[in-house]
């Protein structure tokens, strides 16, 4: 979308790293439970989890991290409107990645986790979570990386309301 005006290299850069967000979510959620269980996506996992192990241990170790990074990246970025719309968009984007992952999570905590735990309906819903956040994620970072606004149907839509 050209209409917002162009994006400088710095913007590009900060609107890319927003997406590791969505990334240790996906991780610390499907992730560490399929590198266990020998899924096919093992060696992927373990291609991406290796350099991201250290950030990894101290986001989920550190008791309310995920929370104060929210609130941090929504108050201090999202609505700032001294940020470039850019950033911001993307920004809002991975916040929304996350929330919907936290919503699978929650989900299959309460409701779906003692009748498909270890089993082949857990192996199938995770890999498709995982594969579908990164492929999601990867979408986004190369459009950031190209300046350019990733469209993903729903997301975007609800990105664009919460960025003015």
């Amino acid at each position: 979308m050209a209409w917002r005006g162009s994006t400088s290299p710095t913007d590009r850069v900060f609107a890319c790293i927003a997406y590791l967000l969505p990334v240790l979510d996906v991780l610390g959620f499907v992730g560490i439970p399929l590198l266990g269980s020998g899924s096919f996506l093992a060696p992927l996992i373990a291609l991406i989890i290796q350099p991201l192990l250290p950030l990894l241990i101290f986001y989920y170790t550190t008791p309310f991290l995920p929370l104060a990074v929210f609130f941090a990246l929504y108050l201090l970025v999202v609505r700032n409107e001294t940020i470039a719309h850019f950033i911001r968009f993307n920004v809002m984007q991975s916040i929304l990645f996350g929330i919907v992952l936290s919503l699978f999570s929650i989900i299959w905590q309460y409701a779906l986790a003692g009748i498909f735990r270890g089993t082949l309906v857990q192996d199938t819903l995770f890999n498709t979570i995982f594969l579908g956040t990164i492929v999601a994620v990867g979408y986004a970072v190369v459009q950031s990386a190209l300046g350019r606004y990733a469209e993903i149907p729903t997301i975007s839509d609800a990105a664009y309301t919460q960025v003015r």
